[in-house]
């Protein structure tokens, strides 16, 4: 795909996307048949079913066009896998949900390649960082608490 003409950016709920806004206006106009990116899109992003997922269109000068999906913020996939609508109004008082270590690897595993962290302990950590401005708990504890006893190596055995 050289000669890139245009990119089209958006942010889409996942595998839902239509032809309405914001994809159909920006589409349009590029020329490109319009149901055949949707489905496409729906295709890629059907994973991430009911959080909104950024999406880049590329499109090329013969109107072939290639996808880059994204993957929605940690805070989303918190909430996500634990079912909440939102966060906690005050985390340091109200908790809405507790993540497993299971859960917590998963999320750790879906934001691998945009995580700093070089290996799994280190992404968890940040996924529990997240957890603390979502206000929920790891494994039943302060998110700040499951990062200390992470470190000091209690969690060494299952995240390998």
């Amino acid at each position: 795909m050289k000669n890139m003409a245009d990119v089209v950016e958006a942010l889409v709920d996942g595998g839902k996307a239509s032809a309405g806004p914001p994809l159909g206006p920006a589409l349009g106009p590029k020329g490109v048949k319009i149901n055949e990116v949707i489905a496409a899109i729906n295709e890629k992003t059907k994973a991430f079913a009911g959080m909104k997922v950024p999406i880049k269109i590329i499109i090329a000068d013969d109107k072939k066009f290639e996808i880059k999906v994204g993957t929605p913020p940690v805070s989303a996939l918190i909430k996500g896998e634990l079912g909440l609508a939102s966060g906690s109004s005050n985390t340091r008082t109200t908790k809405v949900g507790n993540l497993t270590i299971d859960q917590i690897k998963k999320i750790a595993a879906m934001k691998e390649g945009d995580l700093l962290g070089a290996t799994v302990k280190a992404r968890v950590l940040e996924v529990a960082g997240n957890c603390v401005c979502v206000g929920v708990t790891v494994d039943g504890k302060e998110p700040k608490v499951f990062q200390k006893d992470v470190k000091a190596g209690m969690y060494d055995k299952v995240l390998k």
